[in-house]
């Protein structure tokens, strides 16, 4: 078995104005840092409005797809803007979620990396945010639970900022476990221990500024990974966020690439005992195109010593 890389050029074509963190050099970084590895190849296919309505209702799938402008720019909310490639760009990340979950669960590749751009994990049900359009991690969950027929699937969340947009997607959904850790007090404000969800599906890590890899190992030892294996998942989806390394500029949880490589083994090991090693990991944030691209490669470089 082997792993699956699944992007598409599109993730270049979804351009913000200059300055913007969330740019297409992260892709022009994190796509060389991959190159010479064993992965399976796949272009990101585009997501339905049948796909996109497992979590959004149809008229803000309606409102977003309106938003999309010829030329310039569109601002949705104070830092979520979209360009003329940026609709496509959204819509080939959820579609790359989903044939990953796709992939995995037919046994195609044991699991799968998304490198696609915009991120997820911050898109409300109808509220686009934190330069989020669709909940591209969310949706794919509800894919395997509506459309494989799964039971229980985890989201394990490691991005610096809390996951509010797949824990809103997520909070009345008892056959999802959601898991986020993140640096607490940060921008969205949200992910206190007490949002436990409908059906106590959610767990929330909040991380102090500093902490550095130490109390973030020690924190996922001690609650993360029992919670996902009491949880006894058919499938793992993570969503990848690299912007918790030291050297981001829009936190400062003072991780380094090796402990992202450290969560994603282990994660891995959960997956191999208990859902035949299905895991699939959808990139979200990662603002300094060094430590983005060295992260994701030590990322993608766990995943492929997974699949063996």
């Amino acid at each position: 078995m082997t792993t699956a890389l699944i992007t598409h050029d599109a993730c270049l074509n979804h351009v913000t104005p200059q300055g913007h963190p969330e740019r297409v050099a992260r892709m022009e970084h994190l796509l060389p840092a991959l190159n010479g590895k064993t992965l399976l190849r796949e272009e990101a296919p585009l997501a339905t409005d049948d796909d996109l309505r497992l979590s959004h209702p149809q008229r803000y799938i309606d409102r977003i797809r309106a938003a999309s402008p010829e030329e310039g720019y569109n601002q949705l909310d104070g830092d979520t803007w979209m360009s003329p490639g940026s609709l496509e760009s959204a819509l080939r990340a959820v579609g790359g979620a989903i044939r990953g979950v796709d992939m995995v669960l037919a046994g195609e590749a044991r699991n799968a990396f998304v490198a696609m751009r915009p991120p997820g994990h911050h898109a409300e049900t109808e509220t686009p945010m934190g330069f989020c359009m669709f909940g591209t991690v969310a949706i794919a969950a509800r894919h395997a639970l509506e459309r494989h027929g799964l039971s229980r699937v985890a989201v394990v969340d490691f991005d610096v900022h809390h996951g509010n947009g797949s824990q809103d997607l997520l909070w009345s959904e008892g056959r999802c476990l959601f898991v986020s850790s993140h640096q607490f007090p940060l921008w969205p404000g949200s992910g206190t221990p007490d949002e436990r969800g409908a059906h106590d599906n959610v767990l929330n890590v909040p991380l102090a500024p500093g902490s550095g890899g130490a109390r973030f190992r020690a924190e996922y030892e001690g609650q993360v990974f029992p919670a996902v294996e009491t949880f006894k998942p058919e499938l793992i989806l993570i969503s990848a966020g690299f912007d918790a390394h030291r050297d981001d500029p829009l936190a400062n949880l003072e991780l380094v690439e090796d402990d992202f490589a450290w969560v994603t083994r282990k994660l891995c090991a959960i997956a191999a005992d208990q859902c035949e090693g299905r895991v699939v990991s959808c990139l979200e944030g990662g603002y300094d195109l060094r430590a983005l691209a060295a992260s994701a490669a030590a990322h993608v470089d766990a995943l492929i010593a997974a699949a063996g």
